[in-house]
């Protein structure tokens, strides 16, 4: 609990958290109020009802988390790559181990820390989210009558559990990926590589994808629509809720043994 707690201690002072996060509520602001103000001048209804759909409740409501997983999956995962890279270039996994600190207990512990951090800004950038799109509907001229229904929000926790769930896993990927390279510019660039890499073998081979970490991260959240306007091959979200886990925690493994076999000294 010590090094749990010291771990959020330092991420709350790190630039790193409140980049990622500002980046991703800006992009999200960005985006929905756009799709407000133009979602009537799309030059097809097909265009239109899709753009609409993303501020109409309450499926606005899963729609959002799972805007929200596709781009926080990629930001969780540079996340995690910085934070575990700086273990190493900053050297305090090396005075960690030195005081006397388990290598695998401090490394699963910090990522503990990451965790929690993801999800205060799961639950932040939802809200901030949900403001957005209220205010997207107003310019669109959506009713959001569905706001307060009641049969979804009950559903909510569940929504924002997976939710977290699925971005602690892009986050692991990313601290395991650092970790193995003893590097922040590693870990991310890789990380960057593989997230980018499933988006185009998506078309040439859907029915494995969609078993890769990040296909299946954004999978664990059923929405009225797969937009764009394809057919998009995806897991059932209780079997992406399945293969998430089991990739978390392969990446959390392979975290812990690589550190216990390090060399660290110097």
């Amino acid at each position: 609990m010590r090094l749990f707690v010291a771990g959020l201690r330092k991420l709350v002072r790190r630039p790193a958290t409140f980049v990622t996060f500002g980046l991703l509520v800006g992009l999200l602001a960005l985006i929905y109020l756009a799709v407000g103000a133009t979602a009537k001048q799309q030059p097809t209804a097909t265009g239109a009802q899709q753009a609409l759909l993303l501020v109409t409740f309450p499926d606005a409501y899963s729609i959002l988390l799972s805007f929200i997983l596709g781009l926080g999956g990629l930001f969780a995962m540079i996340y995690g790559a910085a934070i575990a890279g700086s273990e190493w270039t900053w050297g305090t996994l090396k005075a960690a181990v030195a005081r006397g600190e388990s290598r695998s207990r401090y490394q699963l512990l910090t990522f503990a820390s990451i965790g929690a951090m993801v999800g205060v800004g799961l639950l932040i950038a939802f809200a901030i989210g949900i403001v957005v799109a209220i205010i997207a509907a107003g310019l669109a001229g959506v009713s959001t009558a569905g706001v307060s229904d009641g049969a979804t929000l009950g559903t909510l926790p569940q929504l924002l559990a997976r939710g977290w769930l699925a971005m602690v896993e892009a986050g692991s990927l990313g601290f395991a990926i650092a970790t193995l390279a003893r590097s922040q510019l590693a870990g991310i660039g890789v990380g960057i590589a593989v997230y980018f890499g499933e988006q185009f073998a998506s078309i040439f081979l859907p029915d494995i994808v969609k078993y890769m970490p990040f296909n299946a991260a954004a999978a664990v959240v059923r929405t009225s629509t797969a937009g764009g306007g394809g057919t998009v091959a995806r897991l059932d979200p209780d079997v992406a809720l399945v293969v998430v886990t089991l990739w978390l925690l392969g990446a959390l493994f392979v975290t812990a043994l690589f550190t216990e076999r390090a060399e660290i000294s110097g």
